[in-house]
């Protein structure tokens, strides 16, 4: 059962996330041949004072 875990920013809608699954779903499918239903996608969002650049957060970044 292959798991991808995907972090990323928060902001995205629902409507982008279910498509980020989808379409991760669908690569690993063709990359390794691994039955659709048995795929994971583990969407983490974090907060945007959670991830810094260059020694500072996204947020004061204003990313």
């Amino acid at each position: 059962m292959p798991i991808a875990q995907i972090n990323i920013i928060e902001g995205r809608t629902d409507e982008q996330k279910e498509a980020l699954i989808s379409e991760v779903t669908d690569a690993i499918v063709r990359a390794i041949g691994a039955p659709k239903p048995s795929v994971r996608i583990i969407i983490n969002e974090m907060p945007k004072q959670h991830f810094g650049i260059a020694g500072e957060s996204v947020k004061k970044l204003g990313k």
